[in-house]
C-alpha cells in the first residue's frame, strides 16, 4: 500500500484539527499558521469549525501571550500563532522571563504547557525585521523547549506532542519556504516525543546536522557529494533543539569522524555554533577533522535577491564544507 503523501501546511492543519478534536478546551490565539503562501488557505475549514475556541489578538504580542501563559497555567492549553519570529521579540519577557521559568520558581508545583508557534528565517524579500532566527535566543533560555520540523511528519508528530502532551512551554519554528514541500505523514493521531533525532540518509564520511530547511538542503547535498565527489553523507534531521539528542548524533559521529553542522540562523554564536561547540567537547575522540558551521553569513539580511542569496546556508555552502572536513 503506498505511503500517503501530504503538504507541510496541509501537516499543520491535520494537527490542529486533531488537537482541537482531542481537547474540547484548547485555544487557538490566531490561526493563520502558514504565513502569505500557497497555502494560505489551508486553515479555513479549521477556522470556520472552530470559531469559539479562536481569538483574534491586538497587535500587542506581550500581552497576549500573558494571556495564553495565564490559561495554561489555570489548565487550558493554547497554541499562539505570532506570525513571523521578530513579531515574538515583543513577547520576549512573557516567553523568556515567565513561561520558561514559572516551573522553576513554584519548585515544580506550576508549569505553563503553552506553544508559541513562529515563521522564521530567509523567506524571500523579508528584509531585516522579517527575516528572523530566534532559534538559538530561545535555546539559550532554561526552561523553554525549542522544536524545529524539518519533514511534514515532523510537523505533524511535534506539534500534536508539544500541544497535548508536554508539560512545559515549547517554542516551535517553522519555515515559510517548507510549507509546499510534501512528504510522507501517518494518518490519525501521530506524534513524535521531544528530544528524539532521525537519521535521514545513512552513510559513512561525513555527518551533516541540520534543523528545519536545513535537513533538506542538507539531503540536496548528500545527493550531489555522492554524485560528484563519491562520497557518503549521513544527515541527521535533529527535530528539537531543547531536549537535543546526543545519542543519536554521538553514534553517528563516531561513525564518520567528520562533522558538518547547518542551521539558518547566525554563524556567530547562533545553533551552528553550539552544536559545533557540543560536538567538539563531547565527541572529541570521534573527531578526525575540525567541525565546520554553515549558518547566515553575520550581517542583516538583506532584501535584494542576490544578496540575500549570498547570504543564506545554501547547498553549494554545505557541500564546500562537506568536501573541505572529507579532506582532513
Amino acid at each position: 500500500m503506498p505511503e500517503r503523501v501530504i503538504s507541510f501546511a496541509q501537516a499543520i492543519a491535520e494537527a490542529v484539527e486533531g488537537i482541537m478534536e482531542e481537547d474540547p478546551r484548547f485555544q487557538l490565539m490566531g490561526a493563520r499558521f502558514t504565513g502569505h503562501t500557497k497555502s494560505a488557505r489551508v486553515m479555513d475549514p479549521i477556522i470556520e469549525r472552530y470559531a469559539d475556541r479562536i481569538s483574534w489578538p491586538p497587535i500587542s504580542e506581550i500581552a497576549y501571550c500573558g494571556v495564553a501563559i495565564g490559561a495554561a497555567i489555570s489548565g487550558v492549553r493554547s497554541i499562539v500563532e505570532m506570525s513571523t519570529a521578530t513579531f515574538s521579540y515583543e513577547a520576549i519577557p512573557q516567553i523568556v522571563n515567565e513561561a520558561a521559568i514559572v516551573h522553576a520558581n513554584s519548585n515544580g508545583r506550576i508549569s505553563a504547557p503553552v506553544v508559541f508557534h513562529v515563521l522564521y528565517g530567509i523567506r524571500g524579500a523579508g528584509a531585516a525585521q522579517h527575516s528572523g532566527s530566534p532559534q538559538g535566543w530561545y535555546w539559550s533560555a532554561p526552561g523553554l523547549q525549542v522544536a524545529m520540523p524539518a519533514t511534514p511528519a515532523d510537523m505533524k508528530g511535534l506539534l500534536r506532542y508539544a500541544a497535548l502532551r508536554s508539560k512545559g512551554p515549547t517554542v516551535l519554528l517553522d519555515h515559510q519556504r517548507l510549507m509546499e514541500g510534501f512528504g510522507p505523514v501517518p494518518e490519525g493521531p501521530f506524534e513524535i516525543p521531544f528530544g528524539q533525532a532521525s537519521v535521514e540518509r545513512e552513510g559513512d564520511d561525513v555527518t551533516i546536522l541540520g534543523t528545519s530547511i536545513q535537513v533538506q538542503r542538507a539531503l540536496e547535498a548528500a545527493d550531489i557529494l555522492y554524485r560528484d565527489h563519491g562520497l557518503a553523507a549521513e544527515v541527521l534531521d535533529l527535530r528539537t533543539l531543547q531536549p537535543l539528542d546526543h545519542a543519536t548524533i554521538a553514534r553517528s559521529v563516531k561513525k564518520t569522524g567528520r562533522v558538518v553542522v547547518t542551521d539558518e540562523s547566525p554563524e556567530d554564536a547562533g545553533v551552528a555554533t553550539v552544536l559545533a561547540g557540543i560536538v567538539a567537547s563531547e565527541m572529541f575522540d570521534s573527531l578526525r577533522a575540525p567541525v565546520k558551521r554553515v549558518g547566515v553569513l553575520p550581517t542583516p539580511v538583506p532584501y535584494a535577491k542576490g544578496m540575500e542569496d549570498f547570504v543564506t546556508p545554501r547547498v553549494d555552502r554545505i557541500v564546500a564544507a562537506a568536501l573541505e572536513v572529507a579532506k582532513r
